[in-house]
Parts: structure tokens; C-alpha cells; sequence
């Protein structure tokens, strides 16, 4: 049976669920919150010691100023409510993108990050403002600035998720099958599932029925 350390989730449905079900894109962002939070309860049950949610790529800047606006107020929200709880519950929260947020947010994440910092139970990887071709991109301009000999172990220290295990298992959710720039490098050994339902619609049995698939799976890693 297979060990799972690490699972990373391309949360993706929220707005088409929204204006299925309530004639709007934040009302799914909103509930996409409440899967989060069930998800999250449902990884430390399972002894998963990383979890990897994608949050805002690179690319959603595209999407209208209110809804981002909104969904930056939701994780706020979140944040000034919750984190307190998160540090009892021995979770880290750690931000993996590029911080250029407001100056409120920012400063709320930089105290999350720091106030959650030793704990051990389960570390989230919230990915803000997050393209993995501009994180390789920028891994090679740094080893390159360093001077250092360009090779896997040089190269991965410089990946934000240096010092986490790459992902043993990818969700997407959504009923769409690609990567969207997420975690490119270390997903290159992760066994992927593509879920149909959108993720405020995904449950604790949706997410542990592909835990329990994973488990079985063989997995050779070129071996056979």
C-alpha cells in the first residue's frame, strides 16, 4: 500500500458552480471556502502531513476586478477568523507565488506565515499569484546569480517548495484535464486524478475514495 505525504489540488469549478446553482461566481467561491475547510479536516485524519491548494495563478488576473477583489476579501476573512485556530490545530501555513497583493494583505499573510512557522501536524501550501514557469524561470536566474553548478539538487533549492516532498498524488476537480501551470516540475512523478464534479461540490467521500485509489496503485518509477 502506498504511502501519501503530500497531496496538491487544482480547486477548479467555483464560479461555473456558482452560476449553475446561485446565479453567481462569488456565491461558488464562497462555498469552495466551506470544501476547503472540510478537505483540510479530512487530510490531517489521514495523516497527510502536506496538502497543496491552488488558489489564484498568474493567469486570473484576467478575471473582472470585483471577483478578484472578492475572492481576496473571502481569504482575508478567512485568515482574520481562522488562523488563530490553525495555529491550536498545529497547522502551518505556508504561501508559495509572488506577493503582490495589497499592502493589508500581504501583511495578514506575512503574519500568518510567521505565526504558524513551527508547527508540524499538517503544513498547507496556499499558492497566491503562483505560475510554475515563472518559478522555474527564476530558480535558473538564481543558481545562475549564485554561481552554482546547474544540477537537480542545486536547482531544486531554489523551487519555493524547497524542503516539501513533491506531490505523491494531484486532484483537479472541474471536469478539466491539464495541469494550468501548476506545480510542472514537482508533479513530474504524481499520480493525477480528474475529478468531474466542481470542487464546492467535491466531499470528505469524494476525496477519500481517491486516497484509497492511490493507495493500490503500483507505482514503478521507471522500475518494473
Amino acid at each position: 500500500m502506498n504511502s501519501l505525504n503530500h497531496v496538491a489540488i487544482i480547486m477548479d469549478g467555483n464560479g461555473r458552480w456558482g452560476l449553475k446553482y446561485k446565479n453567481s461566481r462569488n456565491a461558488g467561491h464562497k462555498a469552495g471556502l466551506k470544501t476547503v475547510e472540510k478537505i483540510i479536516k479530512e487530510t490531517i485524519k489521514n495523516n497527510i502531513k502536506f496538502l497543496t491548494l491552488y488558489a489564484f495563478s498568474t493567469e486570473n488576473w484576467k478575471r473582472p476586478k470585483k471577483e478578484i477583489s472578492y475572492l481576496f476579501s473571502l481569504l482575508e476573512n478567512f485568515l482574520i477568523g481562522r488562523i488563530d485556530e490553525l495555529n491550536k490545530q498545529n497547522i502551518r501555513l505556508k504561501i508559495i507565488g509572488v506577493k503582490k497583493f495589497t499592502k493589508k494583505l500581504n501583511k495578514l499573510l506575512d503574519y500568518s506565515e510567521k505565526k504558524t512557522s513551527k508547527n508540524t501536524k499538517l503544513q498547507i501550501n496556499l499558492a497566491l499569484n503562483y505560475g510554475s514557469k515563472i518559478e522555474i524561470l527564476n530558480a535558473f536566474k538564481n543558481i545562475s546569480k549564485k554561481k552554482e553548478k546547474l544540477n537537480q539538487k542545486n536547482f531544486i533549492k531554489y523551487l519555493q517548495t524547497y524542503n516539501t516532498p513533491d506531490p505523491d498524488l494531484l486532484i483537479r476537480t472541474g471536469n478539466t484535464n491539464r495541469l494550468s501551470n501548476f506545480l510542472l516540475w514537482q508533479l513530474a512523478y504524481s499520480e493525477i486524478f480528474f475529478e468531474k464534479k466542481m470542487w464546492p461540490a467535491f466531499t470528505e467521500k469524494d476525496y477519500n475514495k481517491i486516497i484509497n485509489k492511490f493507495r493500490k496503485i503500483k507505482r514503478n518509477f521507471g522500475n518494473i
